[in-house]
């Protein structure tokens, strides 16, 4: 008691493979931590283009030029442009084929935007099953360790004649180290997986919400357009 718990020193005198165990453990921290710090700051950056974009495509502005003007930003933009960006495209296409039917039209210009939505979700998306199976697996990743660590301890405990709580503890105690950094590579993981899916689906909800929307300006600007 006295001298305190050093965790170092227990990582230190663990066997070859509870080390190893330790050392994977650590690399799925590591990565997750570097998922989440990226994730964090791509979802909220797709969520500020999102309602900088809505602001925009609201106030008014003539849709061909606000079409010109993401597309003279270049591809590389994504987000909530990018679906307006091939809805566009697509119901222009259409324009000049002279299609009348606004059925076909609405039609393409939806499946247009719908397949660029997905594929922009699926951007936000990469990476998060890597922080749902780091949760589900680094505590029997760590138990697995101690388990190990724990047999190899009563293992050299069996040799010894005189064996006492003071013999024992400290080689439990190192079989434990690795219980706790599976938790500690579970716990982060598991949070942030559960908070960014939420967010990822808010996102695509409101993907969603504008496809519709613009969907239906759309359909108003034909029945004008044929109307004159």
């Amino acid at each position: 008691m006295n001298g305190g718990l050093n965790i170092f020193k227990l990582v230190a005198e663990a066997s070859i493979l509870v080390q190893a165990v330790m050392l994977v453990l650590l690399v799925f921290s590591f990565l997750s931590w570097v998922i989440i710090i990226r994730k964090h700051q791509q979802l909220k950056a797709a969520m500020d283009e999102a309602e900088t974009f809505e602001e925009r495509f609201w106030s008014g502005a003539d849709l061909a030029q606000l079409f010109r003007e993401v597309n003279g930003r270049g591809a590389g933009n994504g987000g909530l442009e990018t679906v307006f960006e091939s809805g566009f495209r697509e119901f222009a296409r259409q324009r000049q084929r002279r299609t009348h039917d606004l059925r076909i039209v609405i039609e393409g210009t939806e499946r247009a935007m719908r397949v660029t939505g997905t594929r922009e979700i699926g951007r936000l998306e990469r990476n998060l099953e890597f922080l749902a199976n780091v949760g589900s697996i680094s505590p029997y990743v760590g138990l697995f360790g101690t388990v190990i660590g724990i047999m190899g301890a009563f293992q050299g405990l069996g040799e010894m004649k005189d064996v006492t709580i003071a013999v024992v503890a400290p080689h439990i105690s190192e079989a434990l180290i690795a219980t706790a950094m599976g938790l500690f590579a579970a716990i982060p993981a598991v949070w942030a997986y559960n908070r960014y899916a939420n967010k990822v689906d808010r996102v695509a909800s409101r993907y969603e919400v504008f496809q519709e929307e613009f969907s239906s300006v759309l359909q108003r600007q034909i029945q004008t357009d044929d109307a004159a």
